[in-house]
This record gives C-alpha cells, structure tokens and sequence, in this order.
C-alpha cells in the first residue's frame, strides 16, 4: 500500500510511471481451476465500500481478503464467488493490510497498517488470538507478512526494520515480537519505503520490495542479522512493487500504479533474477495490490487507490489472470 494516498484516504490519482519491455502482455481467458469440472468465475465482487488490499489462499480453494477500512476479513468460495465476512476487524482505523493463512489453515496473520499492530486472528470462527501494538514508531506502518517455518515476517513501511512474531512447530504463535533492523545495502527513503515481503526459493533468506533504493529495487534480507542486498534483476525497476507471490523459482511482483505483475525468475538463492513476462489487463486491473495462487489462477484484489472520490462508496472486486507457464 502507498503512504500518500492511505493518508489521504486513498485519494488523488498516482504519477504515471514508465516501463521498459518485457514480453508480451498475458490476458486472461476460461478459468479451469485444477481439479475443477468446470470453469470457475475469473472475477467476483466484495462487498462495497469494502477496500481490499491482501488476500491469501491457503490449500483449500477458498480466498481471504483484508480491509483498509475496518481490518474486517472476508472469505470467498474460488469456485462459485459467493463469500461472507469471517473476521469482523476492530473498526475504523484498525486496517487490514496484508495477510496471510497458515499450512494448517486454522490462523490468519493481519498486518494493522497505520495502527501499528499485528493481529492473528482464528480462520474458522474469526476470534482474535493474539494481538500486539504499539510496534515501531509514530510514523509505522505494518504492511505486510510472510510466513516461514519458524516466525512470522512484517515490513514496516516508514522505518528500516522488520518484526518477527516466533512460531512453535505447530504453528503457535508466540507472546512477543521482536524488531529486527536492517542494514547493507538498505536505503530508507523520506517517505514510503518497504512493501511487499516473501521467502527466497531456497528458504534461506527473505525478499523484500524497496520502492526507493535505485527506482525500485528487490533486497535480499538476511533473516539472522537484517542485512540486505539488492538482487541483480538486470533493467527491471519496480517503483510501484506491492505484494510478492513465490511460485517455485518464479517471483510475481504486483506493480500496483502500473496495473501490470512482472514476473522474474529467480536462482535458488534469491541473488539475482531474469525477466520472463508481464502480465497486463487493462479491462480489469484496477490497482491491483497483491496475489495469491490456486491451481492454474493468480488472484488479486483490485485497490482502486486514487480512482474514486469517496472509497467507502464504491464496488470493489477481485480478478485472476492465468499464471505463468514455465517453459
């Protein structure tokens, strides 16, 4: 999510920003989710006034959705459209920016955005287990979150830090998180800095989207010490890079303004990747945010971030393209 406009309610329209030639544009056509006997709905609304940003899917065919207005969570059948709200979020100002469902489907990790806080919340029954605030400074932002085998990961978007909330082996999440800052080659811009976050294909190491750092760079993040470095993605910039979706080797990188995902491929380690498409859609993208997989699909929620006088008034949506085949 973009500091500018969330402090302004996600109004005024985002600078256009170039880009140079990858492939060509992938449109979307049928959707054939795998193990489906039919064509599943390649788009279906949320609720309006809704203000979506993440979305996670676990193994199970079904998408959550986190609101910037209220932090409520709201789960959609992959297979028909049709959803209802599961978490009912804490209220005005209590964001839900990125999200996450763990391997046991049972915990959804909320990023609370301006809030300052993380929250875990129960998948099924929409309870809140854990809840932590005050993270940070004044300025925080928590944006976003990745899941590994030992911790939860979050950015936070205006300090140069990460926090990390332990997980026992079953999941369990911890009492305390820690802060974890980082260092090498990380550059903290004025304002708006950090987004989206993954694993590296290896597991080894964190990536981290810097929309700052030489027009807009990808780092990889030593999880131990925090400090980072840039991955070589030879002329590809990423100034409006959001969520990331790791894919095997392949990295989908949401260019939220641009309305396009660049997917590069990256080596085990994280240490370099190439360009190998873009995926466009003009007739749907509508500031597209983040990704999640199911089958053949990548979904995204579309943002609208600029487009509308009043966001709490408007019909929002979610789209899927299809994902990339690897040659």
């Amino acid at each position: 999510m973009q500091h500018h406009l969330a402090r302004r309610g996600f109004l005024g329209a985002a600078a256009a920003l170039g880009a140079a030639a990858l492939t060509g544009p992938l449109t979307s056509g049928p959707a054939h989710a795998a193990g489906a006997g039919g064509p599943w709905p390649t788009a279906f609304p949320l609720p309006r006034g809704f203000q979506p940003e993440g979305v996670a899917i676990g193994h199970s065919p079904y998408a959550y959705f986190g609101s910037l207005g209220d932090g409520s969570v709201y789960r959609v059948a992959l297979a028909t459209g049709e959803g209802r709200i599961v978490h009912q979020g804490l209220g005005a100002e209590k964001s839900t920016v990125g999200l996450k469902i763990d391997r046991a489907e049972r915990r959804l990790f909320l990023a609370g955005g301006w809030s300052r806080e993380i929250r875990v919340v129960d998948a099924r029954s929409g309870a809140l287990l854990r809840h932590f605030t005050g993270l940070g400074a004044d300025t925080t932002m928590v944006n976003d979150v990745v899941l590994t085998p030992g911790a939860a990961w979050f950015t936070d978007s205006f300090q140069p830090q990460l926090y990390r909330l332990a997980l026992d082996r079953t999941g369990e999440p911890g009492h305390e998180v820690t802060t974890v800052p980082l260092g090498g080659d990380w550059v903290q811009g004025a304002d708006f800095t950090a987004n989206g976050i993954e694993r590296t294909p290896d597991g080894r190491a964190l990536l981290v989207v810097n929309c700052v750092k030489d027009g807009g760079s990808l780092m990889r993040v030593d999880a131990r010490t925090g400090t980072a470095r840039t991955v070589d993605l030879g002329d590809l910039r990423i100034p409006a890079g959001d969520g990331l979706l790791l894919l095997g080797r392949d990295l989908y990188i949401v260019q939220q303004q641009k309305n396009q995902i660049d997917v590069v491929r990256l080596d085990a380690a994280g240490t370099r990747g190439t360009a190998i498409a873009r995926i466009t859609d003009p007739d749907r993208f509508r500031v597209p945010t983040t990704a999640a997989v199911w089958g053949d699909r990548i979904y995204l929620p579309n943002a609208r971030f600029g487009l509308d006088e009043d966001p709490t008034a408007v019909d929002y949506d979610a789209v899927s393209v299809p994902r990339v085949q690897a040659p």
